[in-house]
């Protein structure tokens, strides 16, 4: 059977230190200051009208079917150069065929 080989430590060679003393340290607690009260914010609140909200729906509408034309559109450009190309794969293919035939 296979024995994996294990690595030996090698010994410390030369002058070794013993390790240093640690001495323990004493902890000190404190108190922790309070927090700070929140200052009133001075910014003014959004308040929309329904004329806004009306413009915010259309313009999400808006950005929603163009994004969705567009990717529909870069879809069909892939899938039409792809049928294309295999169309002429195809005419290729039989072009050749034919030609190998009258050989």
């Amino acid at each position: 059977m296979l024995r994996p080989k294990i690595p030996t430590m090698p010994t410390p060679a030369g002058l070794v230190t013993p390790p240093a003393v640690i001495e323990p340290t004493t902890v000190v607690q404190h108190q922790p200051t309070p927090a700070p009260a929140p200052a009133a914010s001075t910014r003014p609140t959004v308040q929309l009208t329904p004329g806004a909200v009306l413009a915010l729906v259309g313009a999400g509408t808006t950005v929603v079917l163009v994004v969705g034309a567009v990717l529909v559109s870069m879809l069909l450009a892939v899938a039409i150069t792809g049928a294309s190309v295999a169309v002429c794969a195809v005419v290729l293919r039989s072009l050749l065929a034919s030609d190998a035939k009258r050989r």
